[in-house]
């Protein structure tokens, strides 16, 4: 063998030399969003809601309601009145772990909030609630250019709102609960959410301009959840939430359930269903930054597969084992087994635990058993190339299985055709980036299992770390395009007479800080053992 299989390569020690997976020492930065909504022209209920741009290192692509973080102004600005049921003095509800190690949440509403909420409907939707303006049936004059300018950063909100002698309003708003991002990575939001009746007869209508925000529209909730279950498009859970309870309960009968959304809950963990019968679990584990997790995945309606419980740690797996045990709680539920999409260690860290657990086999492709067993972990079986597994329920979800080496010799993903949807584990991130170490990594198997994957036209991506990544096939296209703008940079390196990984890195990486200069003179090597087999370094 080229390497001790126990030991590892550098990319694992690395890992094995990582705290398991503390928090980011950043808070959470606090935020808000509105929900629009009215009664259409049939008289049904419909929300306005918006697509961000693809080009957003965060979520792009997806849909979501107007909204953001709090800017600093916020604190400044006067509103009036207040959100209907909004208490300043406590803190949202939250089921027991729910924060994942964070301090305790500060109270619903902090300095700025309302403020930060209003600021952002004027901004994203021209949609201004505030007093001393014209009635709704009218244009107030000047808003259109005051917002412009906004945007554009030539006035401040402050100095908008005395141009236009105005002053926010709170009052028209009603407080709809309050969500924290799961730990997918350092940049999280706790996030509340509000509503606001827009008449559907109002001269100013809501409006996006292109930049953040790609596309805007007013929907029926159900609308939406159905183009979301057609996977049409993509929406943090909740979004999902709101609109579930908004299409069967409405703005007002609905509220109880939005302020205290515990139904959104499995176990001690929100619900996170990217696409439908994939349920994920962030689990804190020893990865690489900025990712602080890697996702294990519930999949199937009925029979389930769990693949890569990826913490040992007793904290994370007593987390997941609950949220496991609330998922399978639903009628027909039953788990049949463990997949592993490769052997590091922060996918298979808490296999031993679950197996025991559940009393399930635990099955990998033959070179991750390998790995494995040099570790004294057991595979109970095999998956290979093509293979075709299908999950009985209603309805029925069938996984095939595709060898994808690279980061890994026995690395897989697992593709779901009739939802196109590829679990892609470490082929792809959604946080951070993918490391290619040789000799168990291989430069040119990882490209050929891009294009492998780019073969099957995935519409969405789950990786094992981040969020789900929404068109998966241009994402695939730009790690492809990335590597290979690297590879002709290491090329670049040799012709210019450089002939070490540690000689190339300051023109081949200088976009890395100096401490991932180990694993970058690692991704080299890989490029110049391709180069080197392709007969490009004459």
């Amino acid at each position: 063998m080229e390497e001790d299989l126990a030991a590892g390569s550098l990319y694992e020690r690395a890992l094995a030399a990582r705290p398991a997976g503390a928090p980011s020492a950043r808070p959470p930065r606090p935020s808000a969003a509105v929900v629009l909504w009215r009664r259409g022209a049939g008289g049904a209920l419909e929300v306005f809601w918006v697509r961000r741009a693809e080009t957003l290192a965060f979520m792009g692509g997806w849909h979501a309601f107007v909204g953001g973080a709090l800017a600093r102004e916020d604190a400044g600005l006067e509103v009036a009145g207040t959100a209907r049921g909004l208490d300043p003095g406590t803190a949202a509800p939250a089921p027991e772990g729910l924060l994942d190690g964070l301090p305790e949440l500060p109270p619903d509403l902090v300095p700025g909030l309302l403020a930060g909420a209003l600021r952002e409907l004027f901004e994203e939707t021209g949609v201004l609630l505030a007093r001393e303006l014209p009635p709704e049936a009218a244009i107030p004059p000047g808003l259109a250019a005051a917002r412009r300018r906004l945007v554009a950063g030539e006035a401040g909100m402050a100095e908008i709102l005395a141009e236009l002698g105005a002053t926010l309003d709170a009052s028209r708003l009603v407080y709809a609960g309050r969500w924290l991002t799961p730990p997918f990575g350092p940049l999280r939001f706790d996030n509340r959410f509000f509503l606001a009746e827009w008449p559907y007869g109002a001269a100013v209508q809501p409006e996006v301009e292109e930049g953040e925000l790609a596309a805007g529209e007013w929907i029926e909730p159900a609308a939406a959840l159905a183009r979301w279950r057609r996977g049409e498009v993509m929406a943090a859970p909740p979004v999902l939430h709101l609109l579930r309870v908004l299409a069967e309960d409405g703005s007002e009968r609905g509220l109880p359930r939005l302020l205290d959304p515990r139904e959104a809950n499995l176990g001690p963990c929100r619900r996170i269903e990217f696409r439908p019968g994939f349920l994920a679990f962030p689990m804190r584990t020893a990865t690489l930054p900025p990712a602080t997790a890697t996702n294990a995945f519930l999949v199937g309606h009925g029979e389930t597969v769990l693949i890569d419980p990826g913490s040992g740690d007793p904290v994370e797996l007593d987390r997941l084992h609950r949220a496991l045990a609330a998922a399978l709680a639903a009628p027909g539920r039953r788990l049949a087994a463990i997949w592993l999409t490769h052997h590091h260690p922060d996918h298979v860290g808490g296999v031993e635990a679950t197996r025991a657990a559940f009393g399930v086999p635990v099955l990998a492709h033959p070179a991750t058993a390998e790995r494995l067993a040099a570790r004294g972990l057991r595979v109970d079986g095999t998956l290979e190339d093509g293979q075709e597994v299908t999950l009985a329920g209603e309805p029925p979800l069938t996984l095939r299985v595709v060898h994808t080496p690279g980061h890994a010799r026995g690395h897989l993903c697992f593709f779901d055709a009739e939802g196109k949807t590829l679990l892609a584990g470490d082929l792809v991130a959604g946080v951070g980036t993918i490391v290619v170490d040789p000799p168990e990594g291989d430069m040119d198997d990882y490209l050929a299992s891009l294009e492998t994957a780019l073969a099957l036209a995935p519409a969405t991506l789950l990786p094992a770390h981040g969020p789900a990544v929404h068109h998966g096939a241009a994402k695939l296209h730009e790690y492809l395009d990335h590597r290979l703008w690297r590879e002709e940079r290491v090329l670049a390196a040799w012709r210019a007479g450089l002939r070490e990984p540690q000689a190339m890195l300051p023109t081949v990486y200088a976009d890395v800080p100096p401490e991932a200069h180990p694993l970058a003179a690692r991704q080299i090597e890989a490029h110049l053992t391709r180069l080197r087999r392709a007969g490009r370094l004459e």
